[in-house]
């Protein structure tokens, strides 16, 4: 049940992003959603949350099904890492700009633990853009700004 996701996401996250090393993007199986009000910010996720919210791979094993209203960009972070804490005022910025567009969740791996195993979390922070249609995009690593908004128009708006 769980093994499709972790096998799935296992091969696309080759880099160790709290460690050092080159951010990378590269298409995955999972992500996705939630709402809140108008003056947007980041949105933590529980694994009840996300069963909801995003995906329910408890009940549709074998397929990715996104629940979301609109696409969803998911940082898996945790907080004793260096650039996790780099990149999350970045999301919050994000969040703010992008406003009703997306949903930007995240997920502390540590006290999220089988959501990360779920996905084959190897490395901190992992970032996956979940498009309306399509399979789910990871990037691993603090992305800059601008790299990100980039990713943000393209894999999940499709500017």
């Amino acid at each position: 049940m769980k093994h499709l996701f972790l096998v799935a996401l296992t091969g696309a996250l080759l880099l160790t992003s709290c460690g050092g090393g080159e951010a990378k993007t590269t298409n995955t199986t999972n992500n996705e959603i939630t709402k809140t009000a108008s003056n947007m910010k980041t949105i933590h996720l529980t694994k009840a949350d996300f069963l909801a919210k995003v995906a329910n791979y408890e009940t549709n094993p074998n397929e990715w099904k996104y629940l979301g209203d609109k696409p969803a960009l998911i940082d898996f972070y945790a907080d004793w890492c260096g650039p996790c804490k780099a990149i999350a005022p970045v999301l919050d910025e994000l969040a703010k700009e992008y406003g009703d567009d997306i949903y930007i969740y995240k997920i502390d791996t540590e006290q999220e633990q089988e959501l990360a195993a779920v996905f084959g979390i190897r490395s901190i922070p992992t970032l996956i853009f979940v498009p309306m249609d399509g399979q789910p995009q990871v990037a691993q690593g603090a992305l800059p700004k601008p790299e990100l908004k980039k990713l943000i128009d393209s894999v999940l708006l499709k500017k």
